[in-house]
């Protein structure tokens, strides 16, 4: 094999036949092969100014991993990509890689990148399908820290914290650890016993998890420090739901993205009746919105059985989801109403029966960056019995309601000084909880500054 495989495209990923996956919920992407990874390997040419470590918001040393790949050491190459990422399997799986790490590749200024998603996402499985337990060394310093939400930055700053010698409880709400990886992301993208795995190489670290409380209703932040933690990291995610407000919204058959897929994918309602948890799928499903949270519930909806059609009120082209997520909804048949915006849910007896849409057309760019949908005045009325609202996701808003000490902003966040410290006093946050819903590496980043914030706070006092 040459030195460097000048390859222009990466090695293709194999995956289930469209056809056949949209009936299942079985992982979409099946993984490389060690020879497909090696291939894809080769074409990463070591540059020595490294540009993709810059992308990535977590600093995963990726030619140093990437390297080992090459020399067969797929131990070595995971140990290395865990120095600074805790949860390398699932990262391999859903980070927008294209806007970060392979965004900055220097092949992907005339080729395509390389495919270092793909090649995380195989170390880490090798890893995780490997019997390995070479015991984690970790000094105890006997200082507690307590995270609130077990999410992507809560496990980030909680795995980091232990690794410095911090005793760290996990507190969350659910009975099942993982936030938006169990809740959010669907089976076919993110297998939950994956997550599990990862969680439980956390736990390994020493961390210790309790679920089913609710901190600002089960415990309050005093009763923490009451209890001895010199320090909390908030990281309760964006879990409050956006709606349209238009007439319509409380018929039966409307459901917001986020209650639609916690019924699918924690309460595991496609496998209803083994699991007692019913959601109705309409006979046609209307999906408002277009980021990957619309995909995921349009291609959730779809395996259910139901006609999906996504509506946005925006071109194609000025879709926020990964292309990667809408190439797959398009190559799963499902249906794209583009430029066309709700302002009417119709009922009868209760249900969902239409749904009124008025046309829009672009103008100028907004501050997003892409063209501002206009009105036009015309409208259709198109035949639906169930509505996936996804337009958004606001942060949690209980730690505010029950902490008048902690400072947010108008839309909800939760605000920070430069050192990730709130305003109060020994309380930190991260994450969705205040940037508002983000992605699972950004939260993770912003839960690894968090702990070593943390760390500085507790060795200062």
């Amino acid at each position: 094999m040459a030195k460097f495989n000048m390859a222009k495209t990466k090695v293709p990923m194999p995956e289930q036949d469209p056809k056949v996956r949209n009936k299942n919920f079985d992982e979409v992407s099946l993984g490389y092969t060690l020879e497909m990874a090696k291939e894809e390997a080769s074409r990463c040419i070591n540059c020595k100014n490294q540009p993709c470590v810059s992308g990535c918001p977590v600093g995963v040393q990726i030619p140093d991993f990437i390297q080992l790949i090459l020399e067969d050491d797929l131990d070595k190459a995971y140990e290395k990509i865990a120095e600074t990422n805790n949860l390398p399997a699932i990262c391999g799986r859903v980070c927008p890689q294209e806007n970060q790490c392979e965004g900055k590749c220097t092949r992907g200024i005339k080729d395509e990148p390389v495919g270092i998603g793909r090649l995380e996402r195989f170390v880490a499985d090798y890893r995780n399908n490997k019997k390995y337990n070479k015991p984690v060394e970790v000094t105890s310093q006997g200082k507690k820290v307590a995270v609130v939400g077990a999410g992507p930055s809560g496990l980030s700053a909680a795995a980091d914290l232990a690794k410095l010698g911090y005793k760290v409880v996990i507190f969350d709400a659910f009975h099942t650890a993982g936030g938006v990886l169990m809740y959010g992301i669907p089976e076919f993208r993110l297998p939950k016993t994956l997550v599990q795995k990862e969680l439980k190489n956390v736990i390994g670290l020493g961390v210790k998890l309790q679920t089913n409380t609710i901190v600002g209703r089960t415990l309050s932040l005093e009763d923490l420090f009451d209890q001895g933690f010199e320090a909390i990291y908030l990281s309760t995610g964006a879990g409050l739901p956006r709606f349209l407000n238009i007439p319509g919204e409380n018929l039966n058959g409307v459901y917001s993205a986020n209650e639609f897929l916690t019924r699918m994918n924690l309460m595991e309602a496609y496998k209803f009746p083994e699991y007692n948890t019913p959601v109705h799928i309409g006979r046609k499903v209307c999906v408002v919105g277009g980021g990957n949270v619309a995909m995921d519930a349009a291609r959730s909806a779809k395996r259910m059985g139901a006609d999906v059609t996504v509506v946005y009120r925006r071109s194609f082209d000025e879709m926020p989801a990964r292309a990667e997520e809408s190439h797959h909804a398009i190559e799963e048949e499902i249906n794209f109403m583009n430029l066309s915006n709700p302002v009417e849910i119709i009922g009868e007896n209760g249900w969902v029966k239409e749904v009124k849409l008025e046309k829009m057309k672009l103008g100028e760019a907004d501050a997003s960056g892409r063209r501002r949908p206009i009105p036009t005045g015309e409208y259709d009325t198109v035949d639906f019995d169930s509505v996936i609202i996804s337009i958004g996701q606001s942060p949690n808003p209980l730690i505010k309601q029950t902490n008048s000490d902690i400072s947010t902003e108008d839309w909800g966040g939760i605000i920070i000084d430069d050192t990730t410290m709130t305003t109060k006093d020994g309380v930190f946050a991260g994450g969705d909880a205040v940037s508002g819903a983000a992605t699972v590496i950004l939260a993770m980043g912003a839960g690894k500054k968090a702990a070593k914030n943390i760390d500085k706070y507790i060795k200062n006092k």
